[in-house]
């Protein structure tokens, strides 16, 4: 089990940033990311935002344990939601700080792609171009929900794809 204090050097330091630069960037002392760090205090809530929002991560995966819940499950047919009342929800995270965010009904993006074949690109990203959406819709179509989809490319870029 990780601490907070672990938590946030683990992501402080896959970002490539000193204690003092993420200080500057939160606008506290070294001092004080450094007792976090070592699990002596804690950040008050404003901060926990600030740092979920800095390292992209959710507040809860920032201050609690990791729980051993799959990320995919499989539902069996006679407790499936019917399509139109599921969601796809698409996250595209760039290297370079921009983030889109997508959900639509699984039925209108399904219907969509059935029409033109292909997806559009998000602001000129074609880190979706690859993905396979008739593959998606058979797998959910099957009763896959939860996480189907996470890529990340070369260029530092990440896709994760939902349905809910």
């Amino acid at each position: 089990m990780k601490t907070i204090g672990q938590k946030i050097a683990e992501k402080r330091k896959q970002m490539h940033l000193t204690q003092e630069e993420l200080a500057f960037k939160l606008n506290v002392s070294p001092q004080a990311v450094s007792k976090w760090e070592n699990d002596l205090s804690i950040p008050d809530v404003t901060l926990l935002i600030a740092l979920s929002d800095l390292f992209n991560i959710s507040l809860d995966e920032l201050i609690r344990e990791k729980q051993n819940l799959p990320v995919t499950t499989l539902v069996e047919q006679e407790n499936k939601k019917p399509l139109e009342k599921m969601l796809l929800k698409i996250i595209v995270n760039s290297k370079d700080g921009d983030k889109v965010k997508v959900n639509l009904p699984v039925q209108l993006i399904k219907l969509g792609i059935n029409i033109s074949k292909c997806m559009p690109e998000i602001n000129g990203n074609d880190a979706l171009k690859d993905i396979d959406f008739d593959q998606i819709f058979n797998m959910i179509e099957n009763g896959v929900i939860g996480k189907i989809v996470e890529v990340e490319s070369s260029d530092g870029d990440i896709v994760e794809i939902y349905v809910e």
